[in-house]
């Protein structure tokens, strides 16, 4: 499991001093708010910086940090990720997990054999949809409902899936 979480792209800078426009990638934007500090991944380093101030524009977060305090200090961080550590995660309920701790992960039938690898995950407004890579080397779009997803053990690195019928022919 990795030890930091995506929370948000810097995609622009807003205004002169300093702030700038993220797009969230954490389902609940406003969880912002309760955040005092994010990790900005600049590509060479990792940098700790607080926040001073959070408002909202359409689909955005406009966030201000205390150490920056004009476009040009902030400017070239633009496409870079906002971090925080997973003890700053929200809780997850029971059978949740965060989409980074799955991807990855060996998918296995209920019949024991080794079907491929978890590439990534949609996240559509009924169910998310998970994207495995077989062993073929097709793609295969499994939902991530109890009847398809029996099981994922984070520990031993595997999903367990049902294939429903006719799911294999899409």
């Amino acid at each position: 499991m990795q030890d930091t979480l995506r929370v948000g792209v810097i995609t622009s800078t807003h205004g002169v001093r300093g702030e700038v426009k993220v797009f969230p990638t954490t389902d609940d934007a406003k969880r912002f708010q309760e955040l005092e500090t994010v990790i900005l991944d600049t590509g060479h380093e990792m940098l700790t910086l607080t926040i001073e101030n959070v408002k909202f524009f359409k689909n955005m977060v406009i966030l201000k940090f205390k150490e920056f305090n004009n476009i040009n200090d902030i400017e070239k961080y633009r496409g870079k990720d906002l971090l925080i550590h997973r003890e700053q995660a929200v809780s997850l309920e029971p059978d949740e997990n965060f989409i980074a701790d799955l991807i990855g992960l060996k998918v296995v039938t209920d019949e024991g054999e080794e079907f491929g690898t978890l590439k990534d995950v949609l996240q559509t407004g009924a169910n998310d949809v998970y994207i495995i890579s077989g062993n073929s080397g097709k793609e295969y779009l499994f939902p991530a409902i109890k009847q398809c997803i029996l099981n994922v053990d984070l520990e031993a690195h595997q999903i367990t899936v049902h294939i429903m019928e006719g799911l294999l022919d899409l």
